[in-house]
């Protein structure tokens, strides 16, 4: 996984407990507390969502919340910001096509 341990300015990241996410139905090992993006992004996925109207991919954007580009759907729940939404373990993540679909939700709603 390629992610930044140790930045110039800011130095070496402390350790986090590593935990299992489930990403399309595939189990992907990330850092509790990091960006859901993020962690995706450290396994080469970046296409997160599709486009209702044209179905193109979308992936970060803004990076900070204020756009929509990287929504998903997390645990059940449609338009999860994956830029802002920190890992749990066992979190279940689908990408989303179109608006998205409810299928109810277990806690893990955007912090």
């Amino acid at each position: 996984m390629a992610r930044v341990l140790n930045h110039i300015i800011l130095g070496a990241f402390p350790e986090r407990r590593k935990v299992t996410i489930t990403v399309d139905g595939v189990p992907m090992e990330a850092f509790e507390g990091e960006m859901i993006a993020a962690a995706l992004w450290a396994h080469g996925k970046k296409d997160l969502r599709y486009t209702k109207k044209h179905n193109h991919p979308r992936g970060i954007y803004c990076g900070i919340g204020r756009c929509t580009d990287c929504v998903m759907i997390v645990d059940g729940i449609p338009n999860v910001r994956t830029c802002k939404t920190p890992v749990k373990d066992g979190m279940v993540i689908e990408t989303q096509k179109g608006l998205g679909e409810w299928k109810g939700g277990t806690g893990h709603e955007e912090s």
